[in-house]
């Protein structure tokens, strides 16, 4: 198993520098920036590339927030826990105790600990229980179950669809994707509440990494949502593929956060494909964890797609367009969409969000007529 351990070294150069140790003898590989100082590739790329290929991440909150970088605004750790957060990656978070921490520090320790739950936070006072904390958390890994579990809803969830309307702010008429994400036994936002993580939303979707910081957001509100719409990429050729991009982010005064994306497509049309489907949920389900708008135990998810009957189920080539396609403009009506029948953790949000996204595509494509 590789771990890897983000801080600033100001004020933590003792745990630092025990953690790697104890990581070998506990039978793994340890993973720290000071490995990659001496690589042709910029230091920081190739820290960010080994988070990627770490199973676990270690994050030690000491005094320091650490050098801000202009590119991100961000500190160093500050970057990894958000590059962390949109991986799924299970974060083990230990804040040292005793120590005063500076303003910025502060902040952002705020940030990681307002995230309630998919992950695990504690403390500690010197290197001695920080290294035997970091043990016991090992062993429970080595030894422990699945976080991701299911269970049957009581009753079920007022969840609202996008599917009717027509298209997304900026012209976009495609078929959609639609992903929900419902917090079970969340009360709703206030009015207050909504407009104030509302205007939040365009600073959380830059925080994620997926949408480039040249982007324009195109922000809107109402007494019952906030919406982000982000505009679709334009294209060099009209046939070129291209795959799935999302276009808009919504947030419902029920707490439901709501996501819209394009699917893959071709000169011939969008693609429903068994396997870029759910590697495209995937990485929906993540995001909408790496955002922190869901702070609940259990939640519901949901997939639908607008306007099926031009969509095919095929197979997307990201380098070459279809000669040819069978739209369903003359089947029957139909709808895709996945209603939800149990609830999950929200690990569905991060470590199984893999898991969960197969469990819906595969639902989903199984209703088009042409699957069959």
């Amino acid at each position: 198993m590789r771990i890897f351990i983000s801080s600033v070294r100001k004020g933590l150069e003792e745990e630092r520098d025990a953690l790697p140790g104890l990581i070998r003898a506990l039978g793994h590989t340890p993973v720290l920036f000071e490995d990659f100082s001496a690589q042709t590739t910029p230091s920081r790329q190739a820290c960010l590339a080994a988070l990627d290929s770490a199973d676990v991440c270690v994050f030690l909150l000491g005094p320091s927030y650490g050098h801000v970088f202009r590119e991100t605004g961000q500190s160093a750790t500050h970057d990894e826990w958000v590059a962390a957060k949109t991986a799924g990656k299970p974060r083990w978070v230990y804040r040292k105790l005793g120590v005063t921490f500076e303003d910025t520090q502060q902040d952002f320790a705020r940030t990681v600990e307002a995230y309630a739950t998919g992950v695990f936070r504690d403390s500690f006072h010197d290197t001695a229980e920080l290294m035997t904390k970091v043990v016991r958390k090992v062993k429970e890994l080595e030894s422990g179950p699945s976080p991701l579990s299911f269970a049957p809803l009581a009753q079920p969830v007022p969840l609202r669809w996008s599917l009717d309307e027509a298209g997304v702010e900026g012209g976009v008429s495609l078929p959609l994707l639609e992903l929900h994400v419902f917090p079970v036994g969340f009360a709703g936002y206030s009015a207050r509440e909504l407009e104030e993580v509302g205007t939040s939303l365009p600073d959380r979707i830059r925080r994620t990494g997926a949408v480039k910081n040249d982007v324009a957001l195109m922000s809107s509100s109402s007494h019952e949502h906030a919406i982000v719409s982000i505009p679709v990429s334009r294209s060099r050729t009209w046939d070129a593929p291209r795959p799935g991009e999302l276009v808009e982010v919504r947030l419902h005064k029920s707490g439901q956060v709501s996501l819209r994306a394009t699917l893959p497509r071709d000169s011939m049309g969008s693609i429903l494909d068994h396997d870029a489907l759910p590697q495209q949920v995937t990485s929906l389900l993540r995001f909408n964890g790496a955002m922190d708008l869901i702070q609940h135990e259990r939640i519901v998810v949901a997939i639908g797609v607008s306007d099926p009957k031009l969509t095919q189920v095929d197979r997307f080539n990201p380098h070459q367009s279809r000669t040819r396609a069978e739209l369903s403009a003359y089947m029957r009506s139909f709808t895709l969409r996945v209603e939800p029948d149990e609830s999950t953790s929200q690990a569905a949000l991060g470590a199984g969000a893999e898991e969960v996204a197969g469990i819906l595509s595969r639902a989903l494509i199984k209703q088009h007529p042409s699957a069959s």
